[in-house]
């Protein structure tokens, strides 16, 4: 099927509140918004959400790195693609009141629906269905697919809508997953933003547990048992006359 590209100006959503994906009465200001990205970190491991978002502390290793490739790829904001009945977006920003989550989707795939909801700038009906971009290979784990239905959460806060399903590339493979957002998936994220934002808060940095992942992790070297008890700036500065070399 053709594919039509096109530079255009940026993409509005609107900022109409559905409260589909109310967490009670309590909204988030600005201010207080956390990145969505990190669900992912989150699920993943505390320690390592915690380190990236409250520490601020990042390394990039061999998988980050191939990661980092693959979003540059989607995230090219200057084009949207037209195939058929149906719209691609590319580095679409999001954002969610009720969850105080915002960031880009990679992909937000607009499909034509009789059935579906408004889209700005555009005529007739369309059903929403975002795509992540990830490096590797499917996982057990639910750490992906809370990722993409916290995207889903924030396009259903913002188009007044619900969105079903959406899709993670995994480039290992080069396949889609296909991933229903039901019940268990959409708790899973609002519970998981409401402790992150509580760590925040304390400015909490939860201690080490090592499992098999912390192999595939970028923070591996810098989460360190003997600093489970205190800042990583804190241990990283104390420990810095170990690595001067300066000639005495």
């Amino acid at each position: 099927m053709a594919t039509s590209k096109s530079t255009w100006m940026p993409f509005h959503l609107g900022s109409r509140l559905s409260g589909s994906c109310s967490t009670g009465d309590a909204m988030y200001v600005e201010d207080e918004f956390l990145a969505l990205s990190g669900v992912q970190h989150f699920a993943f491991c505390r320690r390592q959400w915690a380190l990236i978002h409250i520490e601020r502390e990042w390394r990039e290793n061999a998988l980050t790195a191939m990661g980092n490739v693959m979003h540059g790829r989607a995230h090219d904001e200057a084009l949207r693609e037209r195939r058929g009945d149906s719209l691609v977006v590319r580095g679409l920003y999001v954002r969610s009141a009720a969850l105080g989550l915002a960031g880009k989707c990679d992909v937000v795939e607009f499909v034509k629906d009789s059935e579906g909801h408004p889209l700005f700038g555009e005529d007739g009906l369309w059903r929403a269905r975002p795509v992540e971009y990830k490096r590797g290979k499917s996982k057990q784990s639910d750490a992906d697919r809370m990722q993409l239905c916290a995207q889903a959460l924030c396009l259903e806060e913002m188009l007044s809508c619900r969105i079903q399903e959406g899709f993670l590339f995994y480039g290992a493979t080069k396949s889609r997953e296909h991933v229903v957002f039901d019940d268990e998936l959409r708790e899973k994220v609002i519970r998981a933003s409401e402790e992150m934002h509580a760590l925040f808060a304390r400015h909490y940095v939860p201690k080490a547990k090592r499992t098999k992942a912390c192999r595939s992790c970028s923070l591996d070297t810098l989460c360190l048992a003997e600093a489970s008890e205190k800042s990583v700036a804190a241990y990283i500065a104390e420990h810095m006359g170990d690595f001067d070399e300066t000639p005495s």
